[in-house]
């Protein structure tokens, strides 16, 4: 397929693409940083769609939102690609983040290599435990909650991950909004209420899991 044939003017404005298209833009990026890995330089569409299960079609009409990317009788340069779907993600650059809660799960997160590699980079840490204030974890040092909105100012910090318990997160997430954050990425099991002017994505582990549940009942038994 001609990948070039997917020409259209850019147009990349939150309000007129879909949220589905911008996860699956996260899913291109993977694999074409995987293809390079193992030392291919172009790619096509029917590849892309392969690998992730989706159709040609639909991986030429998610890219055909912010321009043209193919080249006739090529397809598409990995490494340029890359750099195009970065910069559309805006992790061409570096995020320092902030991590709110240092639990099991805040200091499994810290331990997560992926965020680094992908522009992301756990710049504090924050929890209200005196005996874990002024220490460090995984290398980062942790503040006391309410030292949130001095240490976000002077470390530059826009996105933040709450990990905390369900009933803290809503005060959690009030204490975000004063400091300036702008995006929250929420591993809390509870639905934050947050002013339009900050993005959010919840994470609840276990809605993964009954999602997957489902499909497993679901699936048609074999012939």
């Amino acid at each position: 397929m001609d990948e070039s044939k997917d020409k259209r003017s850019q147009s990349s404005n939150d309000s007129t693409v879909p949220r589905a298209v911008v996860s699956r833009l996260s899913l291109y990026l993977r694999e074409l940083q995987q293809l390079v890995h193992d030392g291919n330089t172009t790619t096509n569409s029917t590849q892309l769609g392969t690998l992730l299960g989706f159709t040609d079609a639909q991986v030429r009409k998610d890219l055909a939102y912010f321009g043209q990317f193919g080249y006739p009788g090529i397809g598409y340069r990995c490494e340029e690609l890359i750099a195009a779907v970065k910069k559309i993600l805006g992790t061409d650059r570096s995020w320092p983040v902030a991590m709110i809660g240092l639990g099991n799960l805040g200091r499994a997160l810290l331990r997560y290599r992926g965020f680094h590699q992908q522009g992301f980079q756990i710049a504090a840490a924050f929890d209200v435990d005196a005996e874990k204030i002024g220490s460090h974890v995984e290398g980062i040092e942790v503040f006391h909650l309410d030292d949130l909105a001095e240490v976000v100012a002077a470390k530059g910090i826009r996105l933040a991950i709450v990990a905390v318990p369900a009933l803290a997160a809503q005060t959690v997430a009030d204490s975000l909004v004063e400091a300036g954050i702008e995006g929250v990425l929420n591993f809390a099991p509870v639905t934050l209420v947050l002013p339009d002017r900050v993005s959010r994505v919840g994470v609840d582990l276990a809605i993964e899991l009954e999602q997957l549940a489902f499909a497993v009942v679901n699936q048609p038994e074999n012939p």
